[in-house]
């Protein structure tokens, strides 16, 4: 596919979205990017993005504004949608308040390509629409053909249930619309999402990794953990954007493992740093498999997880979430 289109990202200003305006623009592209409001102070870090001055115009848009998302989809080749609400610690979300935002923002974002004719669209989904999945073979690796189970994620406790549901959903919805207008859509699932952010605020993801790394934390579940550089994930979306045989959905996870091996490595690598102590053990003593092998076919290839680690804890200290140690 050819570099210099015009193309439109939803929810430009977050953590996802923010690295891949920075690498579209650097390829030349030409974006529009939908935040709620471009005079927002937040949106700062794009406009000094390399080449922003003269490829990126920022759109007022929500996903329930219609006549917003088609001004900015409009003349767009393709579509990246990305916007999506998600839990926050200490503000957790109802099911009315993460479900359907979720699911009528991506059939009106849908809805806007259909009308502007727009070429290829890619949706950020979650392996959250993957994992959940009782009824799949503990021994068999879980890849692009699990889906989470509905059923089994409405029992599950807590708020983050909805996230799960909204994003299994939305998901099923997006490639569902693609069979139905024999439309090029494809989906991308990444794991738990950690590296330098570009924006001020900070992000779910990255509050987890801030919390290990700070303190305080006297004891913690050992439990499995999927993760992912946010620069891996940006570098994912462009080349299934570009690729032409790409189709379906993508798994987009990088290293596996348990909480406290994770945190091993980090008492190893900050070792002025205090870290937990305690575990609580989980049933299971290996990692359960979780198969990227599709994504990895295409080329795509991610950076080591000390590396992701490094720039992360460069980020929060840069931003001022974290004392130098």
């Amino acid at each position: 596919m050819a570099v210099k289109q015009k193309v439109c990202v939803t929810g430009a200003g977050g953590f996802i979205a923010s690295w891949l305006v920075k690498f579209l623009l650097s390829r030349g592209y030409t974006v529009h990017g939908t935040v709620r409001d471009p005079c927002d102070e937040k949106n700062d870090h794009l406009r000094k993005l390399d080449n922003a001055s003269k490829n990126l115009k920022l759109f007022k848009a929500d996903l329930f504004d219609d006549e917003g998302l088609f001004s900015a989809i409009d003349g767009c080749s393709g579509v990246f949608h990305i916007a999506s609400p998600v839990p926050f610690e200490g503000v957790p979300l109802t099911e009315e308040e993460l479900i359907k935002p979720a699911l009528t923002g991506t059939k009106n974002v849908l809805e806007a390509c259909t009308e502007t004719k727009v070429q290829k669209v890619v949706v950020v989904s979650s392996i959250a629409a993957v994992v959940y999945n009782p009824k799949w073979p503990q021994d068999v690796a879980k890849d692009e053909d699990c889906w989470s189970d509905t059923q089994y994620l409405h029992s599950l406790e807590g708020y983050w249930r909805y996230y799960y549901l909204a994003k299994t959903l939305t998901e099923r919805e997006a490639l569902e619309w693609s069979k139905r207008n024999f439309a090029d859509v494809v989906t991308l699932c990444p794991s738990v999402i950690i590296g330098p952010r570009l924006q001020s605020t900070l992000n779910s993801s990255s509050l987890g990794l801030l919390k290990f790394i700070k303190g305080g934390i006297k004891s913690l579940l050992s439990d499995e953990l999927y993760l992912v550089d946010v620069r891996d994930v940006a570098d994912a979306l462009l080349l299934v954007y570009e690729n032409r045989e790409a189709t379906g959905r993508y798994i987009c996870n990088s290293h596996s493992l348990y909480t406290d091996s994770l945190m091993e490595k980090l008492k190893n690598m900050y070792p002025k740093r205090n870290f937990p102590e305690s575990f609580t053990e989980v049933k299971e003593k290996e990692v359960r498999p979780l198969s990227a092998e599709k994504l990895k076919n295409l080329g795509w290839k991610f950076r080591p997880l000390e590396e992701t680690i490094d720039d992360s804890v460069v980020s929060f200290e840069a931003a001022g979430d974290l004392p130098k140690a």
